[in-house]
């Protein structure tokens, strides 16, 4: 999780306020509302659809199969994904 992520989460769920959460971490309220309000990046953009994909692999295994599987499964439906990338995606 980014620190950015991070303090957009806490004034979701704990209701704390973007300057005191902003202030603790020692960023600027301006580079929060940069990172908050930018499009995705082209990385960000290029790996949805693995994202996706492994989801819904995962989740077809019912939450049993580990990276190694959930890589060899898309591997065998013809994506073109290292074993790093399919378990960096799992653990996010």
């Amino acid at each position: 999780m980014s620190a950015a992520s991070f303090i957009a989460s806490q004034r979701a769920d704990h209701a704390v306020p973007h300057t005191l959460s902003c202030q603790a971490l020692g960023v600027s309220e301006s580079w929060f509302y940069k990172w908050h309000e930018r499009p995705p990046t082209p990385r960000q953009a290029r790996r949805a659809t693995p994202d996706k994909a492994v989801r819904e692999a995962f989740e077809a295994s019912g939450g049993r199969y580990g990276s190694p599987r959930v890589h060899d499964d898309l591997v065998d439906a013809g994506w073109e994904v290292s074993e790093n990338t399919v378990a960096a995606s799992m653990r996010a």
